[in-house]
């Protein structure tokens, strides 16, 4: 049985988020039926990340296994040619073997939060950013962030409803930086909580807009208590932007090239 490696980019605006559901249309979802309409299979998709409603992806990668072989190709060809027009690009594609797991071999996750720092409204990028209208102090929103940074228990930072065994996470990287009228945070992770970046961002924001002082973010994060926590900011401006896995290469099967014209 074949198993399929894909890159997938996304905007999230139209979806309820990644994972399936039987009443919203979600990204998993949409892709499944895609493929249900080129290959004649119903199967499931796995995504390395469950990102919420609203929330983007730039490199989102997923898998599948398949009856019939196919070259990974023509898969990626046919599976935009049913996405036109959906708000999801299949970005490339691979035969990998039956070790690789989109979820489990994952090494690291990226994130990305975008914060357009303006007065005016948004225009083509409503719905993509965060407007926030205030000024921001991104050297008081690092110093906050630097106190996330390693291994912590995050109950405060994630949503009650977050289905994670543990609230440990090891935080690699957080990093607060300015171009311009936006603003930008980076995390870098192993793994994520449920809600936790947008909690995060809003927390951070409160120090760096001068309403709480940095002290604050380590009072809450040792508290342990979601109540504890800033205003979750909205969806609209985070991304998942990359995953990583071990020696990934390793992975991929080697096929002959694709000789058929490169359409669906």
């Amino acid at each position: 049985m074949p198993r399929f490696k894909l890159l997938i980019e996304y905007d999230g605006r139209p979806f309820s988020g990644w994972q399936r559901q039987d009443n919203a249309p979600s990204v998993m979802g949409l892709i499944e039926k895609s493929l249900l309409k080129f290959t004649r299979e119903e199967t499931v998709v796995f995504g390395a990340g469950r990102t919420d409603s609203g929330v983007h992806a730039d490199g989102q990668v997923a898998h599948f296994d398949l009856q019939r072989d196919w070259h990974s190709e023509k898969i990626r060809e046919a599976l935009n040619h049913f996405l036109k027009d959906t708000g999801v690009a299949i970005l490339d594609s691979w035969k990998v073997t039956d070790e690789f797991d989109a979820r489990f071999s994952a090494t690291k996750r990226y994130y990305r939060y975008r914060i357009c720092n303006r007065r005016a409204p948004l225009t083509y990028e409503l719905g993509r950013a965060w407007q926030y209208s205030y000024p921001i102090n991104i050297d008081l929103m690092q110093k906050g962030a630097d106190q996330l940074i390693g291994h912590h228990d995050f109950t405060t930072f994630r949503a009650t409803a977050c289905q994670a065994k543990s609230p440990m996470r090891t935080m690699e990287k957080l990093t607060v930086s300015r171009e311009g009228e936006w603003v930008f945070l980076d995390a870098t992770a192993r793994a994520f909580l449920h809600n936790q970046i947008r909690s995060f961002v809003g927390s951070l924001v409160e120090v760096g807009s001068g309403r709480k002082p940095v002290e604050w973010i380590t009072e809450i994060l040792q508290a342990c208590d979601r109540r504890a926590c800033g205003p979750v900011c909205p969806p609209d401006g985070l991304y998942l932007k990359k995953i990583d896995y071990p020696d990934a290469a390793d992975y991929v099967i080697a096929e002959k090239p694709w000789e058929e014209h490169p359409k669906a």
